[in-house]
């Protein structure tokens, strides 16, 4: 995300506009950069000694300093405009395809593989096979879990640094998650009209609840012989259960409103999503999280169409397996600062450097675990920022041994963004 000083105590980020230096929390910043979007000056985020040019864009009543588009590689590990190399993430497959951002507006337009109407009677569950559930498709549109992965990065969920611990709650991924969404549309409608996460339930607050769940999916509803809208769920799964009618998965913090799931459906779930299933309900410290296309019928009950899931850590850092999980689980324990690259559109049997720790002061020190998969590339197409044909700084064998010692933290991170 571009947007610097949100959750987490995101440091403040150091611009140049117009020959004077702002810091992003300092008095006179928001008028500064008022000023430079009506005179159409570019603001320089001083990250780098050069200095790395940026624009500002209008975000509701105010502005907002966002980094370039196929900038955010160039800006420092620990700025908050930063983001992986393209070679390092599966960013990389879609951005300037299926994501395509406008500095002239600050709108980023999303292209996606999956519908988000269907017409009544039509079954639009997609077939089975390793993209039955929305987890396989072209660089140029978006898939589910694309789409999933895609709002976790922006909402910065796959950052990590000491200081988060804690901080880290369902209201409060729930609000970074809405913050991404803004200012994003698809198919020309605000992809947040689309979008639905529960808000943290509370009893007492039950009534208001509901009443404002049911006014946002009432845009869901059907009409006679038109096509009926999809919402998009996005929550935590309580459980997935038999109902007295097929099968119901129950999210978190909306207990009084299951979502109907077919046979089919289900079937599908338990093939592509065996292992992710099994090691979720093999242990307490996870979450599961699902992306999910819904339909809501006429007696207001609402039916899944299509479905992702992904693993995350207690941390809500998004993880593939077990031997994820015990490297993320040693990075936050030993307090270092790192991202969790993401594979977007990138099929689960091609390798990718799965984490990058952006504490070592040499730029973004790739992370991996040589899982022997048959579409793995060569160590050295993973070296990142490191030089070309060379090995990553990092390589867990796991079938060789125990985890190797991480690379050494720096003393201090890069100063140059941040101001007094």
């Amino acid at each position: 995300m571009d947007a610097p000083g949100r959750e987490h105590a995101t440091p403040a980020a150091l611009y140049a506009i117009q020959g004077r230096r702002f810091a992003s929390n300092s008095p006179g910043f928001a008028e500064a950069i008022a000023n430079a979007h009506a005179e159409r000056i570019r603001p320089r985020c001083l990250c780098k000694p050069e200095g790395i040019e940026m624009y500002v864009a209008r975000l509701g009543e105010g502005f907002v300093v966002k980094r370039m588009p196929f900038t955010g590689s160039r800006h420092a590990p620990d700025c908050p405009s930063h983001e992986l190399p393209a070679d390092l993430s599966g960013l990389g497959q879609v951005l300037g395809s299926a994501i395509v951002e406008d500095p002239a507006t600050g709108e980023t337009t999303l292209k996606l593989d999956f519908p988000l109407s269907k017409m009544p009677g039509r079954c639009t569950t997609p077939a089975a096979g390793d993209g039955g559930d929305s987890v396989s498709a072209s660089g140029t549109r978006l898939s589910l879990r694309g789409l999933l992965h895609y709002l976790w990065d922006q909402a910065e969920l796959t950052r990590w640094k000491p200081g988060f611990a804690g901080k880290r709650n369902w209201a409060t991924v729930r609000k970074l998650l809405l913050q991404a969404a803004a200012h994003k549309a698809t198919r020309g409608q605000a992809l947040a009209q689309r979008l639905y996460i529960p808000e943290v339930f509370s009893v007492e607050q039950r009534d208001a609840l509901n009443a404002r769940r049911l006014a946002h999916w009432a845009l869901a509803q059907a009409a006679p012989a038109r096509p009926q809208p999809l919402m998009l769920l996005v929550g935590e799964v309580k459980e997935l259960v038999p109902a007295r009618y097929g099968l119901r998965l129950v999210v978190k913090h909306l207990p009084d409103q299951a979502f109907a799931v077919d046979e089919p459906l289900y079937r599908r779930l338990g093939r592509r999503f065996e292992a992710e299933l099994a090691l979720w309900g093999a242990t307490d410290a996870l979450h599961l999280v699902t992306m999910a296309t819904f339909s809501v019928h006429e007696a207001g009950v609402p039916a899944l169409v299509e479905v992702t899931l992904m693993l995350t850590t207690g941390q809500w850092l998004p993880v593939e397996d077990s031997l994820e999980q015990q490297l993320l689980n040693k990075l936050v324990h030993e307090g270092r600062s790192f991202t969790k690259a993401l594979r977007y559109n990138v099929p689960s049997t091609a390798g990718h450097a799965g984490c990058i720790l952006t504490d070592t002061g040499t730029g973004c020190c790739p992370l991996r675990i040589a899982h022997g998969l048959p579409d793995e590339p060569a160590l050295g197409e993973l070296a990142g920022t490191h030089e070309p044909g060379a090995e990553p700084a990092w390589v867990w064998r796991p079938t060789a041994g125990g985890m190797p010692p991480l690379p050494p933290q720096a003393k201090a991170s890069h100063p140059g963004h941040t101001m007094a």
